[in-house]
């Protein structure tokens, strides 16, 4: 069971990848192949990507290049992987308790939002595949802010564009980088445990 702090929350904020789809496996089986493909020097485990959770794709393999002294191509990349996730998009689900939590806070009319790490058409593409696209009004991608997790951006947009003050939103996140994040935003937050929400924690 999720904790969530008690509050009189006027905006609930989602992330997308982890929190409200069960796609992180997906995505890193993606990232796999594109490495693989672009002929990284590294290594990828499980470990390494969750850690990363939240962090946009081309920053992220700018992230990677400087760790491991690599010189991939951040955009090629990115494009393989996201051709890459094209192809496995269609075995995405929901995560069921987020999900109906989500649905609850929409029903007791607060403003409820996603905001994520990931590109406009992967996360428009996962929200409607697991079924609840039209569940939320506001939808934040990659394009819409200058920095990536654990910089608050794209929680403040998100309770900007809602209408509420930062301090009176809550956020669900599956990343470490996405609690610091809201932590940065002065809101409050539920860390949904990858371990235990994710089908791909024994990866």
């Amino acid at each position: 069971m999720l904790k969530i702090p008690s509050g009189d929350f006027q905006g609930v904020i989602f992330d997308c990848d982890g929190t409200l789809a069960d796609s992180m496996p997906v995505h890193y089986r993606a990232w796999v192949e594109a490495f693989k493909l672009h002929h990284a020097k590294f290594d990828f485990p499980w470990e390494l990507f969750y850690s990363m959770a939240g962090t946009g794709l081309e920053d992220s393999v700018v992230m990677l290049n400087e760790r491991f002294g690599d010189t991939l191509d951040p955009k090629a990349t990115v494009k393989t992987q996201m051709d890459m996730l094209d192809q496995l998009h269609a075995t995405v689900t929901p995560i069921v308790e987020v999900v109906g939590l989500a649905r609850e806070y929409a029903a007791e009319g607060k403003k409820v939002s996603v905001s994520s790490g990931g590109t406009y058409r992967h996360v428009h593409e996962t929200l409607r595949h697991i079924g609840v696209h039209d569940l939320f009004p506001v939808i934040i991608t990659r394009e819409d802010y200058a920095h990536s997790k654990p910089a608050p951006d794209c929680f403040l947009l998100a309770a900007e564009r809602m209408g509420v003050p930062p301090e009176t939103c809550l956020v669900f996140e599956d990343s470490l980088l996405g609690i610091e994040g809201a932590k940065r935003a002065g809101m409050a937050s539920v860390y949904v445990q990858p371990e235990i929400y994710s089908k791909g924690a024994g990866i």
